[in-house]
């Protein structure tokens, strides 16, 4: 049902991408122009030369393949994922999920203390990674729940607990409410609150802030995201062809949703991009902004909520508690929207106090 699974990136495929990184065709950039036309070029020529030069594949690899991996196939999609035992038999079983552009790769610098507490599963996406593209319509985010209630069964855990941010914070919150026998709880480290219909008057200055934040993210999408959800195939070909391009795609993200006090090392962003690239799925991960629609998303089972300060948007707690059973809400002053890679030290100690309370 489970077959082992270790990563091993043929010779050729990084002969070729060194290749292609060196016969890069650059394009022209307006003088002083920053970031209002998108990603500066001096700044992704920094990145390139050093994935050129100094990035070693082979050393992320070997640290992938330090954690036990397996694939399986659930609803004819194959699934890959780290199955990381803590030494004590009865802990907790805990479901990470990642979100776009991340990859497991951002859950790596967790895994070893969340590891001293729970059981740990970490399942790529259908479609991104190791689990390989999709192969028919309908991956939306209640579908990869759906798989990912059925992993967790597969596994013999029949209570454990949820946490995702960005994708991850939608899958498993309907994954608590697909299997809320079974989820004890789900923590989050980004809970988008959709703005109140009836103004802004009742709530303090902070709050007031975050929902113009919010209105302003609404009205002026990510232009990655409005192109994902809208002609994935198209972009697919760019990204897929270029690793400049499919650099470039992300870098932008880690730069624009990241907080500039605690940088992802270059590596690390490396080795996330290294995954898009060397399994082709820039094209199927996006196909999930276009699968998934709108609409509310009922989970009820316990939330513990992390707010990084330097996220997309923040959330508005009382906003929150009228649709969900909040039992836990941490303020950081410094993260961002990859909290995971960013501030993994603050992010692994709040999931485990939020489990903590909920005994």
């Amino acid at each position: 049902m489970f077959t082992p699974y270790q990563v091993h990136v043929p010779q050729a495929d990084l002969d070729d991408l060194a290749a292609r990184l060196t016969a890069t065709r650059w394009p022209d950039e307006l003088p002083d122009s920053g970031r209002d036309y998108g990603f500066p070029l001096g700044e992704l020529k920094a990145l390139v030369d050093h994935w050129r030069t100094a990035y070693d594949w082979r050393a992320h690899e070997a640290e992938l393949n330090s954690y036990p991996q397996f694939t399986t196939e659930i609803d004819g999609a194959n699934i890959h994922f780290f199955h990381v035992r803590s030494a004590n038999p009865e802990a907790l079983p805990l479901i990470l999920t990642h979100g776009w552009p991340g990859s497991i790769v951002e859950f790596l610098d967790v895994l070893a203390p969340l590891s001293e507490t729970f059981h740990l599963v970490v399942p790529s996406i259908p479609g991104f990674g190791f689990s390989g593209p999709t192969r028919e319509r309908g991956w939306d985010v209640h579908r990869v729940a759906a798989a990912w209630a059925e992993l967790m069964r597969r596994l013999g855990y029949h209570r454990y607990g949820a946490h995702g941010g960005d994708w991850g914070s939608a899958i498993s919150r309907i994954l608590g409410d697909r299997a809320p026998a079974q989820v004890v709880g789900v923590h989050l480290n980004y809970l988008p609150t959709p703005p109140p219909a009836d103004g802004d008057e009742r709530f303090g200055p902070d709050d007031r802030a975050r929902i113009a934040q919010i209105r302003e993210y609404l009205t002026h999408q990510p232009g990655a995201r409005v192109v994902n959800a809208s002609t994935p195939q198209t972009v697919a070909y760019a990204l897929t062809d270029s690793p400049v391009g499919q650099l470039a795609w992300i870098a932008e993200r880690f730069a624009e949703w990241g907080d500039p006090g605690t940088p992802v090392s270059v590596d690390r962003k490396l080795t996330d991009v290294m995954l898009y690239w060397l399994t082709r799925t820039a094209g199927s991960a996006a196909r999930l902004h276009r699968e998934t629609g709108g609409g509310p998303l009922p989970c009820p089972v316990p939330i513990g909520v992390a707010v990084f300060a330097a996220d997309i948007t923040r959330p508005v707690r009382t906003l929150a508690e009228q649709t969900y059973d909040i039992r836990h809400w941490s303020e950081f002053d410094r993260g961002g929207h990859f909290a995971a890679l960013e501030v993994p030290d603050l992010l692994a100690t709040d999931i485990r106090e939020f489990f903590e309370k909920l005994g």
